[in-house]
């Protein structure tokens, strides 16, 4: 029987490409941030931003910080800015022509806690402010799921998957400039999500929080939420409807 000969895995040649990450330590506030290079062989390293940014952390600087965990554009926590648009990093693919360099950035506008990580204590505490869960002066009896038909459960759809990453709201002009009362595209979306939820008792008191200068009405339908979405959804449609309930009601 004749042998088989194997024949060695051709190596590919190295394919380098510059990556320029802003980067700002706490321990030394004194130091203005700066972008610190890197290169990285996109031959031996996987297809997206977030492989990049584990690579340099695992082969080249193991201080370089930033948040991650799902790896699916489920968690959100892998959020920043690639080449000027907020996206997660871990469905962001890498740009393989190696004659320009990829520039990486925290999320706009946020105050950081090092690197590429924005400090969300207030963004989460907005959200917590809406009250996102459901609210009803009658429950259902004990012995009973909290029912609702499948007509008002597509209601939801395109409201329930947002991940709360900040993408839209760190793109929104108005967030940057009101962010201390207005409450930005991300929360107004959920706020709309749990108003038109059939089985909550309680949406004509949660947009009679919202009947003041700035929580709602900041925003001026630049559309940027809508843009840099990562899961594709529509803050900014959100936001006029709940701005068409008000004016009915």
């Amino acid at each position: 029987m004749a042998s088989v000969t194997e024949e060695a895995p051709i190596k590919k040649e190295p394919l380098l490409k510059t990556f320029e990450i802003y980067r700002w330590n706490p321990d030394t506030p004194t130091e203005k941030p700066s972008l610190v290079k890197y290169t990285v062989d996109l031959n031996s390293c996987g297809p997206m931003i977030l492989d990049v940014l584990i690579k340099i952390k695992n082969e080249q600087d193991p201080t370089l910080t930033f948040r991650r965990s799902c790896r699916e554009g489920i968690c959100g926590s892998c959020a920043m800015n690639i080449e000027g648009g907020n996206t997660l990093a871990c469905i962001s693919k890498v740009d393989r022509n190696v004659s320009k360099s990829t520039k990486i950035y925290p999320l706009p506008h946020m105050y950081i806690v090092k690197d590429l990580v924005p400090d969300l204590t207030h963004f989460y505490k907005q959200y917590k402010s809406i009250e996102p869960y459901l609210k009803q002066n009658t429950p259902p009896p004990a012995d009973r799921e909290n029912l609702q038909t499948i007509e008002d459960r597509k209601k939801l759809d395109g409201l329930y998957e947002c991940i709360l990453c900040a993408c839209c709201s760190t793109s929104c002009p108005s967030y940057w400039w009101n962010q201390e009362e207005y409450l930005g595209p991300a929360v107004l979306m959920q706020a709309y999500r749990w108003m038109i939820d059939s089985r909550d008792q309680f949406g004509y008191q949660r947009r009679e929080a919202l009947q003041n200068q700035m929580s709602l009405y900041r925003c001026h339908t630049i559309m940027n939420c809508s843009k840099t979405c990562p899961k594709g959804l529509q803050p900014g449609a959100a936001i006029a409807k709940i701005k068409l309930l008000m004016a009915t009601e």
